[in-house]
């Protein structure tokens, strides 16, 4: 049967206005943060409580043969997993999560990380675009085309609790879940972004990443800072080891092995997103007042931060409060750093390199270590086959009004990483709602929600054409 677009666009915002918005809005309160961000998870209970919430809404959906199951391992975050039989051979994994960034300061009056507060359109709090929504979004493109007698194929909706935090216990559920995954033909991710709210944007790379804490340690204790010009500041000995990685006049990462080539197609995707985009590209960051971007050019900026690495220092301890800040000479100075590299790069040798240089010949003999986190490769998209690239317009089309757009990300998903390596012949749509201003991670972030119901419909049209693909195939 074929798909009617506004049939199914008006079943979607039913969904959305009727059953998904009230328990979503009930997910923000929640302060499920991931276990990077909250070592007690276990016993604050917060992971679970959002675990159940979600499960609780996902038994309730009148999808035909659902099977919904948490399942936990051992000393690990649980998952979700729901199961729709479908018609036909092949499988499409759907993916999404659940758990949280911290709360961050500098919240709107209120707004918080846990007040959830609709407002023109947007839902403010933490965690509702990245990436509580994609549990509803996933089974109501199910339920829609079900709804309108539009035949789908077995679909596997998987909810990680521990995305935030790397997907560190990923690896061992997609081993104990080997055989209800099967080999999935398709895989959508629903944890990615847009250039805008008004067309379908697919995510085409990944930035990898490796995140750690560098440690410089020159007194056993504090001492009077008369000493200062005997003993060197802890500070400036770390200001110094960052140069070794990075020019702090351009940002440009010194290491050359760290660089990778960019695609010609990557390049000529960046050109067009640079003109449907334009100044936006950094506009719709929160700069202060008389803050420039790091180019002028757009297209730059698009290569800056989804193909090029990175250094960012994202938190410092060994640092008091200026309130707090004697005349002391500081024993030491941790940073954290959070370096992006780009899509090809391997995460685990970048680290190697990063310690490598970074404890080599240390200045004035002081004690440096960098201890890294589990490094995260980057990844970069299959080239769509015809039916999935024609499948991603038309949504687009139906339900923005304008053609999907392709762009490159500078975020990381480590499963898509491992979904790649793990099934090689697997089709790719990389999606989200995290668009401009909505700041996840970090203050008053919000999703907006015509853009949650337009993806939804668009991976229902999806999953109809992923169906008849197959069909087409197999004649």
């Amino acid at each position: 049967m074929p798909l009617d677009a506004a049939a199914l666009h008006t079943f979607v915002q039913g969904r959305w206005e009727g059953t998904i918005l009230p328990v979503l809005t009930e997910y923000v309160r929640i302060p499920a943060k991931s276990p990077m961000f909250d070592a007690a998870w276990r016993e604050h209970g917060h992971l679970d409580r959002a675990v159940a919430l979600l499960e609780r809404w996902c038994r309730t959906r009148p999808i035909e043969g659902l099977h919904v199951d948490v399942m936990r391992l051992p000393e690990r975050t649980p998952v979700i997993v729901a199961v729709a039989p479908g018609h036909g051979d092949g499988t499409v994994l759907l993916y999404g999560h659940c758990d949280k960034q911290p709360e961050m300061t500098g919240w709107a009056e209120g707004r918080g990380p846990w007040t959830p507060v609709l407002e023109n359109d947007r839902l403010y709090g933490r965690g509702a675009g990245d990436d509580g929504y994609a549990t509803f979004a996933a089974l109501t493109a199910i339920e829609a085309l079900q709804s309108l007698g539009v035949p789908h194929r077995r679909a596997v909706v998987l909810i990680e609790a521990c995305e935030e935090s790397g997907s560190y216990d990923l690896p061992a559920y997609m081993d104990a879940l080997a055989g209800r995954l099967g080999t999935p033909e398709l895989v959508v991710c629903l944890d990615s972004g847009c250039g805008n709210y008004d067309q379908l944007w697919a995510t085409t790379s990944l930035r990898g990443v490796v995140n750690g804490v560098l440690t410089v340690e020159v007194l056993t204790e504090g001492v009077h800072s008369g000493s200062s010009g005997i003993v060197a500041s802890s500070f400036r000995i770390a200001r110094r080891l960052l140069s070794r990685l990075e020019d702090e006049r351009t940002g440009e990462i010194l290491l050359a092995d760290l660089h990778a080539d960019i695609p010609p197609q990557r390049l000529a995707q960046a050109r067009e997103v640079a003109k449907v985009v334009g100044d936006e590209v950094a506009g719709r960051l929160p700069m202060v007042p008389g803050m420039r971007p790091t180019h002028d050019d757009p297209f730059e900026l698009l290569l800056n931060s989804t193909w090029r690495p990175a250094l960012s220092v994202t938190g410092a301890a060994g640092l008091p409060a200026p309130a707090d800040a004697g005349n002391v000479l500081r024993p030491r100075t941790s940073l954290k750093l959070s370096l992006r590299l780009s899509p090809t790069t391997d995460a685990e040798r970048a680290a190697r390199r990063l310690k490598e240089v970074l404890e080599s010949d240390p200045p004035y003999g002081a004690k440096v270590t960098f201890e890294a986190e589990t490094p995260g490769n980057g990844w970069d998209a299959p080239p769509m086959p015809d039916w999935l690239l024609d499948s991603v317009h038309r949504g687009s089309r139906a339900h923005f009004g304008q053609p999907a757009m392709f762009q490159g990300t500078g975020g990381s998903i480590p499963f898509m990483s491992m979904l790649g390596q793990r099934f090689p012949r697997a089709q790719f749509l990389v999606t989200g709602v995290l668009g401009p201003g909505s700041n996840a991670h970090g203050p008053n972030e919000f999703l907006h929600v015509p853009t949650a119901v337009n993806v939804t419909a668009c991976v229902a049209h999806v999953l109809a054409d992923h169906h008849a693909a197959g069909a087409r195939a197999r004649a």
